[in-house]
């Protein structure tokens, strides 16, 4: 990446970085509560995470998608701390693809963010030659499926 690049994006020194992750959250009839909002805020200020980009996108029953800007949400929720998130790194055909998964009539937030805390390990896994092939991440509800089924007793046959 050019340092030029590095400076639109505010990305800073792609060989210092912490592995980058997105995550997609749906929002339910298009209500968000701002529940969570300040733990995020907690993990930017402590260096865990740093946001990269932030959109928010709504899907009308008819499936059709729009953004949604911060100022759009309603005044119980206070999302001015996240304007300006955008590093370009998101485009139009990662908001498409991630809003195939958002049922019609629901919001979402998409957070594209790196994990800072890795950051250290990672630069210096890739100085020792070292490449990242393969990453997943277990949904909550899927470990305690597996969790729940080791503690089953075992059927009788």
């Amino acid at each position: 990446m050019s340092s030029e690049a590095e400076e639109s994006t505010g990305i800073g020194d792609i060989d210092d970085m912490g592995p980058v992750d997105y995550v997609v959250i749906e929002f339910p009839g298009n209500r968000m509560t701002g529940k969570g909002l300040p733990l995020l805020v907690d993990l930017v200020d402590r260096g865990v995470i740093r946001i990269f980009d932030l959109v928010f996108v709504r899907k009308d029953l008819d499936g059709t998608v729009t953004a949604v800007e911060l100022k759009d949400f309603d005044s119980e929720v206070d999302l001015s701390v996240f304007e300006g998130a955008s590093s370009g790194l998101l485009d139009q055909s990662d908001i498409d693809e991630a809003s195939v998964a958002l049922e019609p009539g629901n919001s979402a937030g998409i957070i594209v963010y790196e994990n800072t805390w890795a950051a250290p390990f990672a630069r210096e896994l890739r100085r020792g030659g070292a490449q990242l092939v393969a990453a997943g991440r277990i949904p909550v509800q899927a470990l305690l499926a597996s969790l729940d089924a080791m503690e089953a007793p075992p059927a009788e046959g």
